[in-house]
């Protein structure tokens, strides 16, 4: 009998917390726009200018080369087997 004492207290400040969470996440615009997210991954966009991504990998100096392969006029003649 005496844990009720104790476990309808906890419950009801329990409860009070969720309640208290579920308007602050309301308020400040968690469920404004539920779908955009789910579409994210699906859309074929460059990345901003400024993107962290983009100035961590200039840090990093992992940069890829422009040209990717393909031969120019720097390159010289190229040779036929």
């Amino acid at each position: 009998m005496s844990v009720i004492f104790f476990s309808i207290p906890v419950g009801i400040i329990f409860m009070i917390i969720a309640i208290w969470a579920f308007f602050w996440a309301v308020d400040s615009g968690q469920y404004d726009d539920l779908d955009s997210p789910a579409y994210q991954p699906l859309l074929d966009e460059e990345p901003l200018p400024g993107d962290k991504r983009d100035q961590q990998q200039a840090e990093a100096g992992d940069e890829q080369p422009e040209n990717k392969g393909t031969p120019s006029a720097d390159d010289g003649p190229r040779k036929v087997r």
